[in-house]
């Protein structure tokens, strides 16, 4: 009769502990906390083992967090909870404890058999040794070159070092694949065989040849976005649907151009595992910021933000503001602005006259700055990146990048020369864009996700985009050899989702968190036969040629049987601005046609229509079309001219 611990109710009790404790939540942030926590626990480690490894004398901070564990463990025993970590950790004592228990379960387990065994960590390795310890009739499951969860504990040495455990263990290679063709599996078993912390292996499929991995060199982020999208429209035009497609990638982050792309197209998307750019809440927070800026009668984004970051500002506090508002016929921002005058907002009065402050010099400062100038004084004057940078843990820096990755829709707006260059024109793009009709409710759509989140799935069509050094592999994991297998075997998992066709894009300069940078093509695009390859645009690649960003040498390594030999990479040169811009603009130049309301159309993947409306947009157009078998649908005009057709009267 135990109560289990959920993740926020762990985080609400770390919190009560460090107020107990005097400590500061910014110092110490409690996801943070748990973390260490959790990782002390997965090596076996209670508070007092942990305290006794960790002295003050030789990390202050690790001894506080000792400090912590221990009261987070006598607050839990006290209220006769558990946490996820203890369900396995006090299963683990008990049978090191109580030999009668151990026994019981050995007897009555005769076979035990681990699924996904790669993923396991070291107390799930103690547990699954405890129960198999009495006859030894173990099996596991897994393969080694899917082991991707290193950040969450998981410890591919325990099925690589399975037979030392067990000698007499027996070893069976499951090596037919049921799933893709043996072009895709001979590229994915070439990129494999680069990392040496493996028992290795070679898929093979009665499948067929297929089709060759598509490989394309595009220019920037815009350009991939819209290569993968015309080409799933491509597909979908030669009878494919669109829940074929899955376009896989690195990082949450480059799921913003891709979005963007399938808005501009009509392409109907999910995002599995992250939600949608524009739904993340700071993304809102900052536009909501930016909406205020331009318009501080807007009750509703003034709301959202007046405490945000923490600023004393309270739901009270917003009541009474609001009854005010409503009392004098004015707007939120106005009683802010002379919150002074009324003696129900006498406390809260000099923090709202603040905020009411900081607005103004915001809008003063707007006359006179660019807007991507104008948006990094927002970030830093409102204070919400600092409060994001002050939490330094994994989410909070994921939440910086984001709004740092807004910046890239600032300047790709301004790349496009729109007629209304301002900040109220960016504001109007982006609400035409994220009010476009949702179909979340079809099952019918592309699906966007995370290669992590991709694992155990399958898709006729994959487009693992980003094979740039720096993305993927990420830059954290150039230099550390084990970072870089897993990233291998990242790519390896990403690649053998694909059943029919696979394609993986690489960009010569990609925006991210609103800084440009010329990119690498990645070692893993280098690490796949060019026999089993179909690169289109290598015009784009430094030199021009397959390999040529290779410096010539090779470092030592492979997995000692295969000889595997490793390029090592230069930099390429960096093109110059003009260069880029020239190129961007032949590259990105769409043919178009002259719609009106009224005219009948035909699209290669809707179907015939009625044009509605035509809403100009700087260079562009939006239309509107009423399709006889899809219904209403709003389309960018450049991006879709070359799947329409005009049709007679």
């Amino acid at each position: 009769d135990f109560t289990i611990y959920d993740t926020d109710d762990s985080r609400r009790v770390v919190k009560d502990i460090l107020k107990e404790l005097n400590l500061d939540d910014k110092a110490f942030p409690p996801k943070n906390v748990l973390s260490v926590i959790s990782s002390a626990k997965d090596q076996y480690l209670g508070p007092e083992e942990f305290a006794r490894r960790h002295s003050a004398e030789t990390d202050w901070r690790m001894a506080r967090i000792a400090k912590i564990y221990a009261a987070y463990q006598k607050k839990l025993a006290s209220a006769s909870a558990l946490d996820f970590d203890d369900i396995i950790f006090h299963t683990v004592t008990l049978l090191r404890q109580e030999p009668e228990v151990l026994e019981y379960y050995q007897r009555k387990f005769r076979y035990v058999l681990v699924d996904e065994y790669q993923d396991t960590n070291h107390l799930q390795y103690l547990l699954t040794g405890l129960l198999a310890g009495g006859r030894r009739n173990l099996c596991v499951v897994g393969d080694d070159d899917q082991s991707i969860y290193r950040f969450r504990g998981a410890n591919i040495e325990n099925i690589l070092n399975f037979e030392k455990q067990y000698d007499n263990a027996r070893t069976i290679r499951l090596e037919q694949n049921y799933r893709s063709t043996q072009n895709i599996l001979d590229a994915a078993n070439a990129v494999i065989r680069h990392n040496a912390g493996r028992k290795g292996k070679t898929l093979w499929t009665e499948n067929g040849g297929g089709e060759k991995v598509g490989v394309r060199t595009v220019l920037n982020e815009q350009d991939e976005a819209a290569f993968v999208t015309g080409d799933i429209l491509s597909a979908v035009g030669r009878g494919a649907r669109f829940r074929d497609a899955a376009v896989l990638y690195r990082m949450n982050a480059q799921s913003n151009a891709l979005e963007y792309a399938m808005k501009r197209s009509g392409v109907p998307y999910k995002v599995v595992g992250g939600m949608k750019f524009f739904d993340r809440a700071e993304v809102k927070d900052m536009l909501a910021y930016l909406c205020v800026l331009n318009n501080p009668l807007d009750d509703l984004r003034l709301r959202r933000i007046i405490n945000s970051p923490a600023r004393g500002i309270g739901g009270t506090t917003m009541d009474k503001v609001a009854a005010l508002a409503e009392q004098q016929g004015a707007s939120l921002y106005e009683i802010c602005r002379n919150a002074d005058l009324f003696p129900e907002l006498k406390t809260p009065a000099k923090k709202l006259l603040q905020f009411a402050d900081l607005i103004d010099g915001l809008r003063k400062a707007g006359g006179s700055l660019a807007l991507p100038e104008f948006y990094d004084a927002v970030c830093e004057q409102t204070g919400y990146t600092q409060a994001l940078k002050d939490k330094n843990d994994m989410e909070s820096r994921g939440r910086l990048e984001n709004v740092q990755e807004l910046k890239s829709n600032i300047l790709g707006f301004l790349d496009r020369q729109p007629e209304d260059a301002t900040l109220s024109g960016f504001l109007n793009e982006i609400a035409l864009y994220t009010d476009l009709d949702s179909l979340e409710g079809s099952d019918d759509c592309v699906t966007l996700m995370t290669i992590h989140a991709a694992k155990g799935l399958e898709f006729p069509l994959v487009y693992v985009v980003g094979m740039e050094e720096g993305v993927f592999p990420g830059s954290s994991a150039q230099y550390e050899e084990d970072e870089l297998e897993e990233e291998r075997r990242l790519c390896y998992v990403a690649m053998t989702r694909a059943k029919e066709r696979l394609t993986l894009t690489h960009a010569r300069q990609r925006m991210l968190y609103g800084k440009t940078a010329s990119n690498r093509v990645s070692r893993f695009l280098e690490e796949a036969p060019e026999e089993n390859l179909n690169w289109e645009g290598r015009d784009l690649r430094p030199g021009g040629t397959f390999g040529s960003s290779c410096a010539g040498g090779f470092y030592g390594g492979g997995d000692g049987s295969e000889g595997v030999r490793r390029p090592v990479y230069a930099r390429p040169a960096r093109p110059s601005y003009q260069e880029s811009r020239r190129t961007a603009v032949s590259q990105t130049a769409a043919p178009s046609i002259a719609l009106s309301k009224g005219d009948r159309i035909e699209h290669g993947v809707f179907g015939r229509g009625t044009v509605l409306s035509v809403q100009p947009m700087g260079g562009d157009a939006l239309v509107q079309v009423d399709f006889e078998g899809a219904g209403q649908k709003k389309l960018m005009l450049k991006a879709a001219a070359k799947h329409l057709k005009k049709l007679d009267s």
